[in-house]
């Protein structure tokens, strides 16, 4: 069974009507759904081209959600709307401004009906797990924390509740970039615990390039997929790796690739 299955699907907004955008054609592609191993998808493309639009297809979320054309699967069967199995990490720090931390990870435990002693229980694991600290952070509001502690809020909710499928739309685009770095490690950790499969949007061709088992390269817009590129995995630290040669060299002709795609953008 396919974890993710996408059949030449097309996106249209007002379609039928003189305001007619599409931002995302033909775009086919089948993720595999691997006992004991998930993948991580980086997602590249110029600006506007439609990369998030594939996310939101996957979650069900509308107005994204559905599809003009083409088949969209989740699991062998076609999305309805949102659904346990699939988390979803915005760019923008999504926290419940009125919760504490702890509050705020177990949120959808809370949801599900989770007795309060088991699920505060839980979210105290996940607050560590993401590199807070229970007796420090757990009571603090959102406004008292730094935008990497909130982003770590943020992943904790999601993945607290395992999902078989993690969409994660430019976590990191507005954290400095050693904040950045110590991050990518920390989701490389918590994946491999969760087994899960990742799809990850950024613009940063190093970070797709670092955190990817493969990395799909979007065109302008109307996007569709040009290129599906295998990537080395994230075996050493970020730091590290990406200071390597080889790793390197990936990045440069992946930003080559994507450079022209801006280019005929901008000259459009």
């Amino acid at each position: 069974m396919n974890l993710v299955h996408f059949a030449h699907v097309s996106k249209t907004f007002n379609a039928g009507t003189d305001r007619a955008h599409t931002v995302i054609k033909d775009v086919s592609f089948t993720v595999e759904n691997k006992s004991g191993h998930g993948e991580f998808i980086g997602i590249l493309g110029p600006s506007g081209c439609g990369k998030s639009t594939v996310l939101r297809l996957i979650a069900g979320l509308r107005p994204h959600h559905p599809a003009t054309i083409g088949v969209v699967e989740v699991l062998g069967g076609p999305v309805r709307g949102p659904g346990s199995e699939r988390g979803m990490v915005f760019q923008d720090y999504t926290s419940f401004d009125n919760r504490t931390v702890l509050q705020n990870v177990v949120f959808g435990l809370e949801c599900a009906g989770m007795a309060q002693k088991e699920r505060e229980d839980r979210g105290r694991v996940w607050i560590e797990k993401v590199g807070l600290n229970v007796k420090r952070d757990a009571d603090k509001f959102p406004h008292q924390l730094s935008g990497g502690m909130r982003q770590r809020v943020a992943i904790a909710r999601t993945l607290i509740l395992h999902p078989k499928i993690i969409l994660m739309d430019e976590p990191f685009g507005a954290l400095d970039p050693a904040t950045r770095l110590n991050m990518q490690d920390l989701l490389v950790g918590l994946w491999r615990e969760l087994e899960a499969t990742v799809f990850f949007v950024t613009h940063s061709v190093d970070e797709a390039v670092y955190l990817g088992d493969r990395v799909y390269i979007f065109s302008p817009a109307p996007g569709t997929i040009l290129h599906q590129l295998d990537v080395p995995p994230p075996d050493r630290p970020a730091r590290v790796m990406q200071r390597e040669p080889e790793f390197m060299a990936i990045s440069r002709d992946i930003s080559n690739i994507i450079e022209k795609l801006e280019t005929k953008v901008s000259d459009s």
